[in-house]
């Protein structure tokens, strides 16, 4: 007997091996094993996993190692996840062995398991479904038939912030477990789980499953067994939830599926959750329902061209208005005298709604302290020394630290270069932001949440909880922007609109026109209407207007013009090549070479090739940066990246990664 396997290292192909007599009858696709691997006859015992047996008749020409050990009771891989993995490797130019690995938790195993308890506990299960709007129950009578009749097919559910998406996934979740389907749903943080969760099993009970890089390896095994075992039927998680183990999958909702962290960027394969959910949804005949209050203009576009369903959530649940939205131009502020972080507006909001106890939210797309520190003297800003960016000034531990490398070093009292001691702190942090309010309401309750503060294990689920039963103030990052459902949230504070407004990215206006309109969405949910101050130094900018009144149909009308003459998505598929290295000389001369390769290849012009030239962040991790940007159908596109791999040597000092479907270029 003969089998065909893919190991996890980065060789893109399967290798052939004989199966000894007395391990044939324990054979079978799925499974993982142990082979020989490398030149000896014995070689270094690896990890393979099975993904073809071979007829009886077929004997392959030259010699082939036999495998060592089988290591599974039963297949760890499903036919169906072996297709999705064959799938988004051959798609995403991976090595089929690498995606495998990446879509099977660290440390999995089949052997009897001993019981954990799983985390979000304590949860109360008295949620009943609720009375439907008009609009929600149009949408599940269009949604159901499908899910009922076992037809693959892509709904857009585009509803306001406060519409109701939420119990649209419920009951179309129900309507599946009552044909025998279970359930994915993704979210695009990790802050948001522990509230989908609640809301979840309140609803379901404990056939829920949760799955997301915060918890431990322990629970993360715990819980892939629940659900291989057919235990658990709906599965609740960030991005690499799309590959849980469920068996007959009817139904995959991703929220918020505009976000971006839904991309896989730091390793390969750098899969887009969003897209490889649907090729399994149409692997299992399932639905898909895609849901934001602001859609991806890659998503909406395709409602047009009939790839996906339309479906709108046009108001509130019982027609709450969304929250007025004001613009406060802080140029103007700057010119009468105020040079703080708050312009008058917010401040005398915050103090009106600390005094009726209702709750704000602060909203700062960034972390630390201030941005960056500067001499006075002589102008020198501290920059890392393996990246070439401004180090970030943290207050709390007086250190300036490195958001890409990690590198870190005490804040320095006089300047390196000119020993001057006009040390300017410049930016904004959520720290900074922190300390300020705390100085104008000092008896005021107040939470922090970013990347800082939610280090710790539970640490986004108890900032949360505290937030919401005893908080008056929440400064935050992304993380709060999106998905909060606090009904005592009547005022939303954005300071800095315009960070990421001039970003060298095609997509920085439709990213801080959604940021905006997702934060906008946490005010108002409750009884009290809610009010959002949005302070900018661009108050007449497209997206912030757009933004101003949540008018989703203007934005995507006026942004969806630039990108069909510029020919950027959805009109054109996009691939980034990155070439790193540690000598800059090197970096350039290959990054010219794969440059003159492509064009020569290139003949028929059915790509546009774009570079090589410096990425917008050129040295990160002591290594220089170099990209070349592809525009073109997925087809010409891959015949092109995959000539470099075949046609071009990679010097052992230098790395080359593809980004298929890359969403920033930065």
């Amino acid at each position: 007997m003969y089998i065909e396997v893919v190991v996890g290292l980065p060789i893109d192909k399967t290798f052939t091996y004989s199966v000894p007599k007395e391990l044939e009858q324990d054979i079978e696709i799925g499974k993982r094993i142990l082979v020989p691997f490398g030149r000896q006859q014995r070689g270094k015992p690896l990890r393979g996993y099975i993904v073809d047996i071979l007829s009886n008749s077929i004997s392959p020409a030259y010699k082939t190692k036999d495998i060592l050990k089988i290591l599974d009771p039963e297949p760890v891989l499903t036919s169906e996840m072996l297709k999705l993995t064959q799938w988004l490797a051959t798609y995403y130019l991976c090595p089929w062995g690498e995606v495998i690995e990446s879509a099977l938790p660290p440390g999995v195993n089949l052997k009897p398991r001993k019981e954990t308890p799983p985390p979000y506990q304590n949860i109360r299960h008295s949620s009943y479904p609720l009375k439907l709007t008009q609009e929600q129950t149009k949408s599940l009578e269009v949604i159901t038939p499908y899910i009922k009749s076992h037809q693959f097919k892509v709904f857009l559910l585009h509803g306001i912030t406060g519409s109701g998406k939420t119990e649209v996934y419920l009951q179309a979740i129900s309507e599946g477990l009552k044909a025998g389907r279970g359930a994915i749903v993704l979210v695009p943080e990790i802050a948001l789980t522990p509230q989908t969760v609640q809301r979840f099993k309140s609803r379901f009970g404990e056939i829920i499953a949760v799955l997301h890089s915060k918890l431990s390896r322990k629970e993360r095994l715990f819980q892939w067994r629940r659900i291989h075992e057919g235990e658990a039927k709906i599965i609740i998680g960030a991005r690499s939830a799309v590959f849980a183990p469920l068996k007959n999958l009817g139904l995959i909702v991703i929220d918020e599926e505009h976000e971006t962290s839904y991309k896989q960027y730091d390793a390969a394969p750098r899969y887009q959750a969003r897209d490889v959910a649907i090729m399994r949804a149409k692997f299992n005949n399932a639905v898909t329902i895609l849901g934001s209050a602001t859609p991806s203009l890659e998503t909406f576009y395709n409602t047009s061209i009939d790839k996906s369903v339309y479906l709108n959530l046009s108001y509130r649940i019982d027609h709450k208005p969304l929250a007025q939205v004001e613009i406060v131009d802080m140029k103007e502020e700057y010119k009468m005298g105020n040079y703080g972080i708050f312009s008058h507006k917010l401040k005398q909001e915050i103090d009106d709604r600390l005094k009726r106890q209702e709750q704000v939210i602060i909203f700062l797309n960034r972390r630390g302290f201030a941005t960056f520190i500067q001499c006075r003297d002589c102008g020198t800003t501290i920059k890392c020394p393996n990246c070439e960016i401004t180090l970030t000034y943290h207050f709390q531990d007086k250190m300036l630290k490195c958001h890409y490398c990690q590198f870190q070093k005490t804040a320095p009292e006089v300047c390196p270069k000119c020993q001057g001691t006009q040390i300017k702190y410049s930016g904004t942090g959520t720290q900074k932001v922190e300390n300020e309010l705390q100085k104008l309401f000092p008896r005021a309750r107040i939470s922090r949440m970013d990347l800082d503060t939610t280090k710790k294990r539970g640490s986004h689920e108890n900032i949360l909880s505290s937030f919401q039963s005893q908080g008056d103030i929440l400064v935050g990052t992304q993380m709060i922007a999106k998905g909060l459902d606090f009904p005592n949230i009547t005022l939303v504070g954005v300071i800095s609109a315009d960070v990421g407004l001039n970003l060298p990215d095609f997509r920085a206006s439709e990213r801080i026109f959604a940021l905006l309109t997702q934060v906008a969405g946490r005010a108002g949910r409750g009884q009290v209407p809610g009010l959002v101050i949005i302070q900018t130094y661009n108050p007449d900018n497209a997206a912030i207007q757009f933004a101003k009144t949540q008018d989703y149909h203007s934005f995507y009308s006026n942004e969806i013009t630039f990108r069909k003459e510029l020919n950027y998505p959805p009109f054109a598929h996009l691939a980034n090549i990155i070439i790193k290295g540690k000598e800059e000389e090197h970096t350039i001369k290959l990054a010219r070479t794969i440059g003159a390769h492509l064009r020569m290849i290139n003949k028929d012009k059915t790509s546009l090739i774009l570079g090589p030239a410096p990425c917008p962040l050129p040295k990160i991790k002591q290594e220089y940066r170099w990209q070349i940007l592809l525009k073109g159908s997925p087809k010409s596109l891959q015949e092109l990246l995959k000539s470099i791999s075949t046609q071009i040597s990679i010097p052992k000092d230098l790395k080359v990664s593809l980004d298929i479907d890359p969403v920033g270029l930065l």
